[in-house]
C-alpha cells in the first residue's frame, strides 16, 4: 500500500489533513512525501494512503509533484528559496581606517586613590597562659 506515487493525507503534525504523494521510500517506516505540506521525511503511521496514485519517479523533483497535483485540481503552495545575503567581512589590523577604529576606555585610576582602603581590625583576644606548677 506505501508506495512511490500513493496520495496520502497526513495525520499528524502541523501539516496535518494535507493531501501529500510519497516521493521516494527511505525504509520499512519512513518514506519522503511532497505535495500540499512540506517537502520531508516522513513516518507511514502518520499518514493515511488514499486509492488514488500519480506516476512520478523516485525522488521527484517539488516542481513535477506539484504539475501533478494541479492536474488532479488541487492547488499547491509554491514555495521560494532564500535569497543569501553577503555577510559583512571584520576588518583587522592594518585594513581599519581611522574613524573605524574604537576609542579606548580610560580607567579610572583617581577613584581608587580617593577611597583608602579602611579595613576592621577584629579585637584580639587575650589568652591566659598557664604557669606551670612548681612541686
Amino acid at each position: 500500500m506505501i508506495e512511490i506515487g500513493r496520495l496520502c493525507v497526513k495525520l499528524a503534525g502541523r501539516d496535518a489533513g494535507k493531501k501529500c504523494v510519497i516521493a521516494d521510500v527511505l525504509d520499512k517506516n519512513f518514506v519522503l512525501i511532497d505535495g500540499e505540506t512540506r517537502r520531508r521525511k516522513c513516518n507511514i503511521r502518520h499518514l493515511e494512503p488514499l486509492k488514488d496514485m500519480i506516476k512520478i519517479k523516485k525522488g521527484a523533483a517539488s516542481s513535477e509533484i506539484s504539475a501533478e497535483f494541479k492536474k488532479l485540481g488541487i492547488e499547491v503552495k509554491e514555495t521560494k528559496k532564500k535569497e543569501k545575503a553577503e555577510k559583512p567581512k571584520k576588518l583587522r589590523g592594518k585594513d581599519k581606517k581611522p574613524s573605524e577604529e574604537k576609542p579606548k576606555k580610560e580607567k579610572k585610576k583617581a577613584d581608587k586613590k580617593e577611597k583608602p582602603a579602611e579595613k576592621k581590625e577584629a579585637p584580639k583576644k587575650e589568652t591566659k597562659k598557664e604557669e606551670p606548677k612548681k612541686k
